[in-house]
């Protein structure tokens, strides 16, 4: 048999890294982890710049460093939305974004490849592609509109639908025994939602380039 390969993926922003790694078993990926980091560093010490930096090397320290032996020959980050208003926003996750994908050639050897979000859940989860049947304001659209519409992804949606929620409970389907974080009130935390975006990002890349058959729910 073989060296196993393991194939991780990263949900990256400044505030949490969501990462995901798969074991590669030939037509599906076996989950073996699913973690995120939160970088801190202190408000107001550094330059932005500095700041990024320092994030960078505290994820290539408390993670990368730990699993360089580990067999991970491909790594797949999810690209960074761009839709912002705010154009220093933009500017620093994509130059924070160069950071964390320098530190992964550096450490672990690997040119990571990418994903749009938009592919990755569309291709992690087909069945969320649908026409939609109402419009913006719930009401229901002509059948002839409909039927000169294309698939969407979330079609089947309402519009003001909680996205990464459902992702979540998509991934949560597939790996009923993950113990998921939760708040002091019993929500689902935002760094669930980190992580099951770099999940997302590795079962749709590979399932794209043909090589993982689609996933399906262990539980209903």
């Amino acid at each position: 048999m073989g060296k196993s390969e393991y194939i991780m993926g990263l949900d990256v922003s400044t505030k949490v890294i969501g990462i995901a790694i798969f074991e590669n078993m030939g037509d599906h990926g076996e989950l073996k982890l699913l973690h995120h980091v939160a970088p801190k560093v202190k408000a107001n010490k550094y330059t932005k710049i500095e700041e990024l930096c320092k994030k960078a090397t505290i994820f290539e320290t408390e993670f990368l460093q730990k699993y360089k032996d580990f067999g991970i020959t491909r790594v797949i980050i999810e690209e960074p939305l761009l839709r912002s208003n705010n154009l220093y926003t933009v500017g620093t996750l994509l130059r924070f974004n160069g950071m964390i994908c320098r530190s992964v050639y550096e450490t672990l050897g690997v040119s990571p490849d990418f994903i749009s979000s938009y592919d990755s859940r569309a291709y992690a989860f087909p069945e969320l592609m649908a026409k939609r049947t109402i419009n913006k304001k719930g009401e229901p659209l002509p059948q002839k509109a409909i039927d000169k519409s294309n698939p969407v992804l979330f079609g089947a949606y309402p519009f003001d639908v909680d996205k990464k929620q459902v992702i979540w409970e998509k991934v949560a389907d597939l790996e009923p025994k993950i113990a998921w974080l939760y708040d002091k009130k019993g929500l689902v935390k935002k760094e669930n939602y980190d992580m099951t975006d770099s999940y997302c990002s590795v079962i749709a890349h590979m399932s794209r380039i043909g090589e993982w058959v689609i996933p399906t729910p262990l539980i209903s």
